[in-house]
């Protein structure tokens, strides 16, 4: 998709400009490089080992800003692109309870990578997928890499990645990382989410408890008055009634507005904070 057809080039250079600074607050340099990918997944699903498949050796480490939590960033190029991979700590939610979750949580926010893969284990899907529901709740650039799909295949699991694709609304890409099978496609899928060309549309949580889903929707239509354009109202209204006080702290400083390309502030979102 050509996005020069729906936002003004000086528009398009703002929003640009303004992801550039937040990925730098967040360690990560973006000179030279056409997007930014981040790669997640929860502990031993071979997150790493596709690390390596996708970078070789284009790739160095270091620590997040203010943590003892290692960062490796990476590097490849693909139909004349050049894509920045980020490695996210290895989680099983992004409910910000220990460091590592708070990490891979901001960068999904805050940074608003170009795309986030996601990787899971094809032999336990049903507990990585928790992980794959959260990140759609916070971004829409998604692709699911299936990894481990002969490790599945060795005890009899059969996965169908075309109808988990429809379902979650993503690209699906099956993968056997150490052995390279997959990782093409993967670099494809990259691709055309990263450029728009597949248009994702992501699966999101709407069966909840009447009165729960009734306050979510009261205070979801606050944030998107108050921060417009914000593309996950919805999930920062959920996380405002869990009580998530790194949240709070975005709304209260402002830094949702610098997510939104047409964010004007209000005064109204205070009351309703505390009517919620």
């Amino acid at each position: 998709m050509n996005t020069d057809a729906v936002m003004p080039k000086a528009a398009c250079a703002t929003c640009s400009l303004a992801q550039n600074a937040r990925l730098i607050k967040l360690g990560i340099e973006t000179g030279g490089w056409d997007y930014v990918v981040a790669l997640a997944g929860n502990p031993n699903t071979g997150k790493s080992t596709v690390f390596n498949a996708v970078t070789g050796l284009r790739q160095h480490t270091g620590n997040w800003p203010g943590k003892t939590v290692t960062r490796a960033e990476g590097g490849f190029i693909y139909d004349g692109k050049r894509y920045k991979l980020v490695d996210l700590p290895g989680t099983y939610s992004l409910l910000s309870t220990s460091v590592d979750e708070e990490i891979a949580r901001d960068f999904i926010l805050f940074g608003q990578p170009h795309v986030t893969v996601v990787v899971v284990d094809a032999t336990r899907l049903e507990r990585n997928l928790n992980l794959v529901l959260q990140i759609l709740e916070i971004t829409d650039r998604v692709v699911v890499c299936l990894n481990l799909m002969d490790e599945a295949e060795r005890h009899g699991i059969k996965v169908d990645d075309r109808a988990l694709a429809r379902d979650l609304g993503v690209p699906v890409v099956p993968t056997v990382a150490r052995r390279g099978e997959g990782i093409p496609e993967l670099l494809a899928a990259i691709a055309q989410v990263a450029s728009g060309e597949y248009a994702t549309r992501p699966h999101r949580i709407r069966h909840l408890d009447p009165e729960v889903g009734q306050a979510v929707e009261r205070l979801t239509r606050e944030i998107e008055k108050t921060f417009k354009g914000l593309p996950n109202a919805r999930w920062v209204a959920m996380r405002l009634l869990e009580g998530d006080e790194r949240i709070i702290e975005a709304v209260r400083k402002h830094e949702l507005g610098e997510l939104a390309p047409a964010a004007e502030m209000a005064s109204t979102m205070q009351p309703a904070l505390e009517t919620a």
